[in-house]
């Protein structure tokens, strides 16, 4: 079935609809928008599929998964919340899950005893590299017939999008 690309043209024909009726819409950027969304929504499904067997969801992983790439293999809560976009109230609940499953530990700094230390453990690092090998054929396939070179210029241009983001969130705080 070809969802994404029902979904898409249902899309098209409804912003021409919005266009004809609201002539100033910014078209281009709505479906920009838009397709952003429901590509990111599809992928977003699809590692929530891969983890459920394992009872983790996508910020439980995530979570998992910047202590596996930090250096030390440790992060504090703060950091975490900001890495994963998330709140403190989801933190401590995907570290209480992540604790609770043996992946991660929590813990006082010995430099500062006001900081709590989250690190991944040995069995977190071992389920991180389980986890990773096999989401690799479908990532790959999610990115067929993409050169390097279209690569290059999504990595690019989302970044510039990135960007304008933070740009607009900076000017509504100020």
């Amino acid at each position: 079935m070809n969802y994404l690309t029902t979904c898409i043209d249902m899309m098209d024909e409804g912003i021409s609809r919005v266009k004809a009726v609201v002539p100033e819409l910014p078209a281009a950027e709505a479906v920009l928008t838009r397709l952003l969304l429901m590509v990111s929504s599809y992928l977003q499904e699809e590692l929530e599929r891969k983890l459920k067997p394992h009872k983790l969801n996508d910020s439980d992983f995530r979570t998992l998964v910047i202590l596996f790439s930090r250096a030390d293999g440790s992060s504090s809560p703060g950091e975490l919340c900001h890495f994963t976009a998330q709140g403190a109230t989801n933190m401590t609940r995907i570290t209480n899950v992540l604790v609770k499953r043996g992946l991660i530990t929590r813990s006082t700094s010995a430099e500062d005893r006001r900081r709590v230390v989250i690190q991944i453990t040995a069995d977190g690092r071992r389920f991180v590299r389980k986890m990773l090998p096999p989401m690799f054929p479908r990532l790959g396939a999610a990115f067929a017939g993409f050169s390097d070179t279209d690569k290059r210029h999504l990595d690019r241009l989302l970044r510039k999008l990135a960007a304008n983001l933070d740009q607009l969130n900076a000017a509504a705080q100020s």
